[in-house]
């Protein structure tokens, strides 16, 4: 046959005497599954590489999370601190100068800036970093704030120090000034007392006015219309020249006063501090060292009364004389 001169693939090969027999399908197979193992060797390492990385990535972000948050959390407490420390500032210093009261508003604009950055969660390196300088400023300005109030407070101090000074000079003052003015008020005590003048020589008459005009002196009470007073201011060396007050006041035979505020009645008050009701105010012109007579006429709105009245002068607020005049009553036939 024509096919018998082509050797088959399953004949034998004989070389060098050795029987060799070919199997190429079992070759091809375990080409094809070396393929497979290696790709699949392949794919498995691009898995757990990929795995690896992405393993790296997921660390490295929780890392830069981790870290972010760390430095969140430490830029929070030095807020906190530095906002402890200007809140204690202000605490301790309630009375502050228009430059502290600036400072104030600007240190709270600064906190608040701060405050802003701190709460966005998802804030940037560089936003973390502006809060960072800002807090630094923050301490900065916190500082300058102390150092004004230490300047304050020794201000404060020295004035405190002068106060205390000016105090104790104006207290010796008005120690020295007291005790000058109790001098003085002595010494004027005793020239006013010394220029007291003095009443003597008194004259009271009961006066009847008659019918013809003439008047006539008697002591009958129902009779009287009138008291006429007289009496002499002694002469008085310390007195000086001018106008003098004399208040005379009397008192009718009850023993009570005797005013009549629409004749010019009223009261004074005497040395002793007393609130006294006078009967007549007298102006006197008066010369200093010589002698002077006063005479008046007290005519009141109602009878006269049988009975003692008194009549006493007033001058400086001292008692300077007194007198008696008794009016008797009608007799059988008055």
């Amino acid at each position: 046959m024509a096919f018998e001169n082509f050797p088959q693939n399953d004949q034998p090969e004989t070389v060098n005497n050795v029987v060799v027999k070919k199997d190429n399908t079992k070759t091809i197979l375990f080409a094809v599954v070396a393929a497979l193992a290696l790709g699949m060797i392949g794919t498995w390492a691009y898995i757990l590489i990929d795995n690896n990385k992405n393993e790296d990535t997921l660390i490295e972000k929780e890392n830069t999370i981790a870290t972010t948050s760390s430095q969140r959390d430490q830029l929070q407490q030095d807020l906190e601190e530095a906002a402890l420390r200007y809140d204690l500032l202000k605490s301790d210093n309630t009375s502050k100068d228009s430059s502290i009261n600036s400072k104030d508003a600007e240190i709270k604009m600064k906190q608040d800036e701060i405050r802003k950055i701190l709460s966005n969660k998802n804030a940037t390196d560089a936003e973390l970093s502006n809060a960072r300088n800002m807090i630094a400023s923050l301490n900065g300005d916190i500082n300058v704030y102390k150092e004004r109030i230490v300047l304050l407070e020794g201000q404060k101090q020295q004035l405190i120090g002068e106060k205390a000074a000016v105090t104790q000079q104006r207290n010796s003052a008005l120690k020295n000034y007291d005790s000058a003015r109790v001098l003085i008020k002595q010494k004027e005590s005793k020239l006013e007392l010394g220029s007291t003048l003095v009443a003597t020589n008194f004259n009271i008459l009961g006066i009847d006015n008659k019918k013809s005009g003439k008047e006539k002196v008697t002591s009958t009470a129902k009779r009287v219309d009138r008291l006429r007073v007289s009496f002499d201011l002694a002469e008085n060396m310390i007195a000086e020249s001018g106008e003098k007050e004399i208040y005379v006041c009397i008192t009718g035979p009850d023993g009570s006063p005797i005013a009549v505020p629409g004749m010019g009645s009223g009261t004074f008050t005497t040395r002793n501090g007393d609130s006294k009701t006078f009967t007549k105010k007298l102006n006197v012109e008066y010369t200093q060292a010589k002698k002077r007579t006063v005479s008046f006429d007290w005519e009141q709105n109602s009878d006269f009364k049988n009975g003692e009245y008194k009549i006493e002068v007033y001058n400086n607020g001292f008692k300077v004389g007194d007198a008696y005049k008794p009016l008797k009553k009608a007799g059988l036939f008055g």
